[in-house]
């Protein structure tokens, strides 16, 4: 059976500021994160602080679930 490959979290809050609806103009005035820092942030080029992944977070009213670890043969 194939793994499910995982999704890294900076790769789903991209999606999520993708599908959100608001300009990166508007996500910038409400989180105070830079455009241009927002902007290189959503092509990849960089990361974001922990704050400013805290302030994008509560902007786009998201959570983060873990999910339970699947135990490996030989473990």
């Amino acid at each position: 059976m194939a793994e499910k490959r995982r999704i890294r979290l900076s790769d789903q809050i991209r999606r999520a500021v993708a599908a959100s609806g608001l300009t990166r103009y508007r996500i910038s005035k409400i989180t105070g994160i830079d455009q241009a820092v927002l902007s290189r942030f959503m092509a990849g080029k960089v990361g974001l602080s922990m704050s400013a992944l805290d302030r994008l977070a509560d902007a786009l009213e998201l959570d983060v679930v873990a999910r339970k670890q699947r135990k490996t043969k030989g473990r």
